[in-house]
């Protein structure tokens, strides 16, 4: 599974960003807006269903499916409203202890997802759920396709905060063992293709040779796109999973930057150095970034 994540802080370019995706052939069925304002969704719905109606033709329930909105209360956290075909599955991932469609007033076909699941959270709904409770909105596309996740990641690095200028840069990924540590030593850009292959299988590789404390060095990242933060995000769920821990050391200023703009500097366990990662296995220490 391909997962692209863009953060926005205002739902006039989320909105822009859902219809680039439609416009570009990404299925509807791949792409949720989360937000915790329920006028937002509600709002953001209405225009979107207008908007999908038309663009699609006016298919029977398509507009429904697009702009259905679900409803999870998350335990510890609240309200959670997500937009989208997926959105109701999406939500039970998350966690929802309750959940129910919100489609009346926006839609009445009766193809709208149904209530949300009661199934436990997983990690990247945690991860999504930090973001969120900055009062940013969220869009996720999950897709088995390349070429889809491509698109996907095109248009979010666009118009998501914390757009950087194209990187010609190439990707580099290897790894090195300090004891019981498994440091994964990134370089170039961290973006759809290779970067997030070389990841991909430099974190499978460490957990199929038992290593579950893993350290991933992004001192020399020069560039992170919307399916490098996703990459992340799996690489918390996969290691965590496992019984192990994922931290992130030594942010070079642009990926600091960005996790600080985009708010997931609150979501990964950062520290400031490679040394402090290591050590912070066994004192169970978080770095200050994180919190």
């Amino acid at each position: 599974m391909e997962i692209a994540v863009g953060v926005f802080d205002s739902r006039e370019r989320a909105e822009t960003a859902v219809k680039e995706l439609l416009q570009k052939h990404v299925p509807e069925e791949s792409i949720v807006f989360l937000s915790r304002s329920e006028s937002e969704v509600m709002s953001f719905g209405k225009e979107l269903g207008s908007y999908a109606g038309g663009f699609i033709g006016g298919a029977v329930g398509t507009t429904a499916a697009v702009v259905g909105a679900s409803l999870a209360l998350i335990p510890g956290f609240g309200q959670v409203f997500a937009l989208g075909v997926g959105g109701a599955a999406l939500l039970g991932y998350l966690g929802s202890k309750a959940g129910g469609t919100l489609a009346k007033g926006i839609s009445s076909e009766h193809d709208a997802p149904k209530a949300a699941s009661q199934e436990k959270a997983g990690e990247e709904g945690t991860h999504l759920l930090e973001v969120l409770k900055q009062g940013r909105s969220v869009i996720v596309v999950r897709t088995e396709f390349k070429d889809v996740a491509q698109t996907a990641s095109s248009v979010l690095d666009t118009l998501g905060i914390g757009t950087q200028p194209p990187s010609t840069s190439s990707s580099q990924t290897t790894s090195r063992t300090i004891g019981d540590v498994t440091v994964i030593d990134a370089r170039g850009k961290l973006a759809f293709g290779e970067g997030v292959t070389m990841l991909r299988e430099a974190i499978a590789n460490a957990l199929a040779a038992g290593s579950h404390n893993i350290v991933f060095n992004l001192k020399e990242v020069d560039y992170l796109d919307s399916s490098g933060m996703g990459e992340i995000v799996r690489s918390h769920m996969a290691v965590r999973k496992h019984g192990g821990q994922l931290k992130l050391a030594s942010l070079s200023k642009m990926v600091e930057g960005l996790l600080h703009v985009t708010g997931m500097h609150k979501v990964f366990d950062i520290q400031p150095d490679e040394a402090t990662a290591t050590r912070s296995f066994t004192t169970g220490g978080r770095g200050a970034t994180a919190n």
